[in-house]
């Protein structure tokens, strides 16, 4: 018995097959190999073609199925998780209009902050927990006044998950979670948000019909079964964007629990059981996958857009050729908590949402040109990282949040001893570092929805945890680090060094 999970990317398609008894990774496999196209037609656009998500789930799925070797019709349920925020649009044959337009793309702020505007931070933020942003109702709005002939043949809209389950099954649904990515939950009457419907006067039909996350969402339609080389029959039971899905997938479910990643950006995603919001809108709230009106779980989302990348700007531009991350890792642990007064602000790719949308740019701090070195930078970096998550996690606090664990893959900067030890010291929380992956977590998704585990904690009992983390037992230098780096970030944006 097995289960299957996707993981629709904007940079690849992965797909995992899991042994749903023992909770084994069977087979795994990505395409494309090299990095998926993104279109930018312009400065600040992104776009593209979902046929391509479906020709590399195709060659995803077949390295899969030939790799492990078993029979289609021992697969139990499949899940889906997929890039959030994309907008696909289709007509009444299903043909597609155009390319998506994709998480990225930014040609929906100005409508966004009209809509905000107009409709008043009060509305927005009791309703929706968030700003309209540039989600994907404000790309829809974008499209509706820019090409309004394509907006007037549009039969249904969809996410990237919703589109692949459409392929997959033939039936147009979505749910509360994905509703609440194009900022189209309303979330005090607990059904899509139709306030916001009417102010860019979206008829409500264009959307698909709302299914549980965890649920039988259609079957896998002889058509596709015979593309992909499945068995007809085989039902979809999840699908979720994509940092719920990481959360799940680390199992990652109940209001003070905490899910992070830390790649080219890094994300904070906790799970707050009120609905709540930040006054200046500097995290985003989402329903989580197992939200419901009787129990919130909202899954609340700090994004960091400087975070790995300036790891990976250091290595290039300040250690000796050659030196591996590894090494950079041991140079950074040869210097003490707090880099002896160093200080890194690390917002040097792009706007920040946690800083009110502010560009302040990435700085170094403190350096004296006597005493520190390359080990000091390469720490402070590390440090000013964490420190961004833990500014986004105090706001997160300040919403009602206890943040107690948290959740990480052994990846990207958690394999830094010093960042994840300076994580669990300055924030007090335990991190447990365990290995798994998006495709892996909607398998197992897929295997909850199914019924085939009676909750997450039987579905995710097989996680190998590599290690747990705990706060030092001396917590003083992480946070006068911290204090010293908050004081600096603040007297930054007070001076005005930034722009808009």
């Amino acid at each position: 018995m097995y289960l299957l999970g996707y993981d629709i990317g904007s940079s690849s398609v992965k797909a995992a097959l899991v042994d749903a008894e023992n909770g084994s990774i069977i087979a795994t496999d990505f395409y494309p190999k090299s990095e998926a196209p993104i279109k930018a037609l312009r400065p600040g656009w992104a776009e593209q073609d979902p046929e391509d998500w479906w020709s590399y789930l195709k060659a995803a799925t077949e390295s899969v199925m030939s790799s492990s070797g078993i029979d289609p019709k021992d697969i139990r349920a499949i899940g889906i998780s997929y890039q959030m925020h994309g907008l696909v649009a289709i007509d009444k044959e299903g043909r597609l209009l155009r390319d998506a337009i994709i998480w990225c793309d930014s040609r929906g702020v100005p409508y966004g902050e009209k809509a905000f505007r107009e409709l008043g931070a009060e509305k927005c933020l009791g309703s929706l927990l968030n700003s309209p942003g540039n989600f994907t109702a404000t790309k829809l709005a974008w499209l509706k006044e820019n090409e309004p002939e394509t907006f007037a043949r549009i039969h249904k809209v969809m996410l990237p998950g919703d589109y692949i389950a459409w392929r997959l099954t033939g039936e147009l649904c979505t749910n509360a979670e994905g509703l609440s990515e194009y900022m189209l939950w309303d979330f005090e009457k607990n059904g899509p948000a139709q306030f916001l419907l009417d102010y860019f006067g979206f008829d409500a039909s264009i959307l698909p019909d709302i299914k549980p996350s965890f649920s039988e969402q259609g079957r896998v339609t002889e058509a596709a079964a015979r593309e992909l080389g499945l068995a007809a029959g085989i039902p979809v039971t999840y699908r979720a964007g994509d940092q719920p899905n990481n959360a799940l997938s680390l199992n990652v479910f109940e209001p003070g629990e905490v899910a992070s990643t830390a790649g080219t950006s890094g994300v904070v995603y906790g799970i707050n059981g009120v609905l709540a919001y930040d006054t200046y809108s500097r995290v985003n709230n989402f329903a989580h996958v197992n939200h419901t009106a009787e129990a919130p779980r909202i899954g609340v989302m700090t994004c960091i857009n400087g975070t790995g990348i300036l790891n990976s700007w250091i290595k290039r531009n300040v250690v000796p050729a050659g030196v591996s991350y590894a090494e950079m890792n041991d140079l950074a642990a040869s210097v003490p908590a707090g880099s002896e007064g160093v200080t890194i602000l690390p917002f040097g790719n792009g706007a920040e949402r946690v800083l009110e949308n502010r560009q302040i740019g990435c700085s170094f701090h403190g350096i004296n040109f006597n005493i520190h070195n390359r080990s000091h930078i390469i720490r402070a970096a590390q440090e000013g990282i964490v420190f961004s998550f833990m500014y986004g996690m105090e706001i997160m606090e300040k919403m009602g949040m206890e943040i107690k664990k948290i959740h990480a893959g052994h990846a990207n900067m958690f394999l830094s001893p010093v960042f994840r030890r300076t994580l669990a010291s300055v924030s007090g929380a335990t991190i447990d570092l365990v290995e798994t992956d998006g495709a892996v977590g909607a398998a197992k998704g897929a295997g909850m929805g199914a019924g085939i585990y009676k909750d997450h904690n039987e579905a995710f009992a097989s996680l190998r945890r590599i290690e747990e983390i705990h706060p030092d037992a001396d917590r003083a230098p992480y946070l006068e680090a911290y204090a010293r780096w908050k004081k600096c970030l603040e007297e930054t944006v007070a001076n005005s060094c930034f722009v808009d």
